[in-house]
């Protein structure tokens, strides 16, 4: 199908009501547009619940898709028991819905990586600098399939995707420890040595000072074939632009507004609403 225009928007995390705003400034018309979404759709905005409905209504009609976040995993492992609900995340009404399975059976069937187009490659976090983008959409495949299996399985799984260290990626890695890190990769990912190796506690501006030896993901310049667009860093505020990575997480649950990507011409439009329950601050972990 040809579409009129399609937008990759960063991070809703429940904003509904910047989100609808955002879609009456692109004219969006799920009969000829297209969105594409960054993950994290739900947690500290004030209606995850309806924002989540309204993704998956889009993404049934073949007029919107979107990939995993962190927030997303989160919300499934809840669902499943396998994590306690967060404090700061306004998701409580979800598990309260007389919808809330049919939810999460969609939510957990939903991809880590996708294709907006010929050029481009969509994820959450990012794609570390000693993944190929083609790599990468063979390991983005091996968790999908674990997420999407019988709930047995997904309830083997989801307790062993949790760790406050990084675990370490190399030929060998297999079983949990595969998957997690594959996770970490590509839902949780920031700042990462040039092997790859991760680091969870840094969640500021490229002004502030990093961990030596580390990077953001997107400074280690590889050959890319795709141009990667990715959401997941708030404090980025969307601002990074490169050859090779788009940033598209602008921020709006902490104070600053939701961002749309549009293919083809590459313009950028910026809601005008905020979060109606915005936390205001960029120092931020998950």
């Amino acid at each position: 199908m040809s579409f009129r225009h399609q937008y990759v928007i960063g991070d809703l995390q429940g904003c509904y009501a910047a989100y609808c705003q955002l879609l009456e400034t692109l004219d969006f018309d799920p009969s000829q547009d297209k969105l594409w979404f960054a993950g994290d759709l739900v947690a500290r905005g004030e209606d995850s619940l309806n924002t989540l409905r309204d993704v998956k209504e889009l993404c049934e009609q073949g007029a919107a898709a979107t990939v995993l976040g962190n927030h997303d995993l989160n919300l499934i492992a809840v669902w499943r028991g396998a994590t306690k609900l967060k404090k700061k995340d306004k998701t409580a009404p979800i598990f309260a819905a007389d919808d809330c399975d049919e939810l999460l059976e969609w939510l957990r069937h939903q991809p880590l990586l996708a294709y907006p187009d010929e050029q481009t490659v969509l994820v959450h976090a990012g794609i570390p600098p000693h993944w190929s983008i083609e790599a990468a959409a063979g390991y983005a495949k091996e968790l999908e399939a674990q997420l999407q299996g019988s709930l047995e399985q997904l309830d083997e799984l989801l307790p062993n995707l949790y760790s406050k260290k990084a675990d370490d990626w190399h030929s060998g890695i297999t079983g949990f420890t595969r998957m997690r890190a594959i996770a970490n990769y590509f839902t949780r990912m920031r700042l990462c040595k040039q092997d790859g190796t991760l680091e969870f506690g840094f969640s500021g501006t490229l002004s502030e000072p990093m961990p030596e030896d580390f990077l953001p993901w997107f400074e280690w310049q590889v050959p890319r074939s795709r141009k990667i667009l990715f959401g997941h860093w708030a404090a980025l505020q969307g601002e990074v632009d490169l050859p090779y990575a788009r940033a598209l997480d602008g921020g709006c649950v902490w104070g600053n507004y939701l961002l749309a990507y549009r293919l083809g011409d590459e313009e950028v439009i910026t809601s005008s609403a905020q979060c109606e329950n915005h936390n205001g601050s960029f120092k931020i972990n998950g």
